[in-house]
């Protein structure tokens, strides 16, 4: 087997330049037969990263939102946040990427693409405004 080729490509990153051919195949060796072993988990099947993937996750709140919640007194409980949570997500399935998502009476202004929550409103605050540079509204 010492006529064999080594191809720089197979070598792990980690030993480039710094382990000689026949060491590296010897870690590969060691490196399967810990894998065997159950040392390392197995990776996810395609249907459990799929079903994750399709389960909209919670938003995140920007500072200033952080902010808007805590001045005006918003309560953010589960119910509300996966409802809010969906509202994004249905704007997402519509190709959306700013939508104004309306939950229990209050405003909540999203970057749909980034999966945050930019301002909230209460129904107080909503009576004269404006909402300008988004392209859908939700209600949830």
């Amino acid at each position: 087997m010492s006529d064999l080729i080594t191809n720089a490509a197979l070598i792990p990153p980690e030993t480039v330049g710094t382990v000689d051919p026949a060491q590296s195949r010897t870690t590969a060796a060691a490196s399967s037969s810990a894998a065997s072993s159950g040392v390392e988990q197995a990776p996810e099947s395609f249907a459990t990263v799929l079903a994750q993937e399709q389960t909209p996750s919670l938003p995140t709140f920007s500072k200033h939102a952080l902010e808007r919640l805590q001045q005006r007194g918003i309560d953010m409980d589960s119910s509300t946040l996966s409802r809010l949570a969906d509202g994004i997500g249905r704007a997402a399935e519509k190709g959306s990427r700013n939508s104004v998502v309306f939950v229990d009476g209050m405003a909540f202004l999203t970057s749909v693409s980034n999966n945050t929550v930019i301002t909230a409103l209460t129904p107080e605050r909503m009576q004269s405004h404006v909402f300008t540079n988004i392209d859908s509204a939700v209600v949830a």
